[in-house]
């Protein structure tokens, strides 16, 4: 049997409002609320997939070499010694070159505990050499999360505790 070592969530509809303004700008509440209101949580297509899909809250178009930040509206509680990895999902990747900017993210454990409640960021950039344009519609997959236990070091002795997102456990 699996373990079973995570759980999706949705931030808050404060920290999702707050990211969102920041991201795209200004836009009226009830608007943003309805994005968060659809947010799906990520979920496996079938029994045996490894991967939890990740489903885009809007619509986006990618022209060629475009990149979009997209704040997801999802955060992921994780059991110590282990990572969420995410990946473009694999037809996405194959068809259009679609691409996370950092190729892998990496989700830690620790993450779901800082200041922005862990919210999951995603920055993608349709990295096409055919001249070919990306069009999503808001629940359609877009990445796809995969859980994996780690080890560490004889020698480690970390004390360092997070808060923050992107570049905070950087010295």
């Amino acid at each position: 049997m699996r373990k079973k070592i995570a759980q999706f969530q949705k931030v808050s509809l404060k920290q999702f409002m707050d990211d969102w303004i920041a991201t795209f700008g200004n836009r009226p509440d009830q608007i943003i609320t309805e994005i968060y209101n659809d947010i799906k949580l990520p979920k496996r297509a079938t029994s045996g997939s490894a991967g939890y899909d990740f489903f885009s809250p809007i619509d986006f178009i990618l022209q060629p070499n475009e990149t979009i930040k997209i704040p997801t509206g999802i955060r992921c509680k994780i059991d110590d010694d282990w990572v969420l990895k995410c990946y473009p999902r694999s037809g996405l990747g194959f068809k259009y070159r679609l691409q996370l900017n950092n190729t892998v993210g990496i989700i830690d454990s620790d993450y779901f505990y800082s200041d922005n409640e862990g919210h999951i960021f995603v920055k993608l950039t349709n990295d096409t050499n055919e001249r070919r344009t990306v069009e999503l519609k808001a629940g359609i997959g877009f990445m796809q999360g995969i859980f994996v236990e780690y080890g560490i070091t004889v020698d480690d002795d970390v004390q360092m505790e997070r808060n923050g997102g992107f570049g905070s456990t950087s010295n």
